[in-house]
């Protein structure tokens, strides 16, 4: 497995606010597999973006767990809204950890795909589908890490936590890894 130098930590930024008014090339959509809005971030991002980014979904036909799709960011201040369904949390014995790290991995390629130099995730699948914030942020982090050590695109990634609680979670797990070399 990589092991992320400090300048691959040094792209990855946590903040806490509302994505949705995030300056990046590219937000993360916690979506669900219609791509149609639904609540939380998902809701709040389709809100914001208006009603051409539901038009554009429409047209996606939905999308599997552990993938993500793009659209344009419509009246977001983001050009792009990437569509990532992580897993509902079932205990962790039916694969969540690999399909969260997929939608993870695929939202950055399609991010790369369009150049994208910033981009920024919420806290994926850690609210109405109950995965735990702790392992959510490792996977996430890990995954992210992973992959900038590899590629010189995105070239920031923020991960826009939506309560102080999350970001002291998601801010403790990222100090871990960076410690112990992760």
């Amino acid at each position: 497995m990589p092991n992320p130098g400090r300048e691959v930590w040094a792209r990855i930024q946590l903040g806490r606010g509302d994505i949705a008014t995030w300056r990046v090339d590219a937000i993360v959509n916690a979506a669900n597999p219609s791509l149609l809005g639904g609540g939380g971030v998902d809701g709040a991002i389709h809100r914001a973006a208006g009603d051409g980014l539901l038009i554009e979904c429409r047209a996606l036909g939905g999308c599997l767990t552990g993938d993500a799709k793009r659209t344009e960011g419509h009246n977001l201040p983001a050009r792009w809204v990437i569509h990532a369904v992580g897993p509902v949390w079932r205990g962790g014995g039916r694969g969540e950890e690999e399909l969260l790290a997929q939608c993870h991995r695929r939202s950055l390629e399609l991010a790369a795909e369009v150049g994208a130099q910033s981009i920024a995730f919420p806290a994926i699948s850690t609210g109405a589908y109950g995965f735990p914030s702790d392992r959510a942020a490792r996977i996430a982090l890990t995954s992210v890490s992973d992959y900038l050590e590899g590629s010189a695109m995105p070239g920031t990634v923020d991960f826009v936590l939506f309560s102080d609680q999350s970001l002291a979670i998601w801010r403790a797990v990222m100090d871990t890894l960076i410690e112990i070399g992760r």
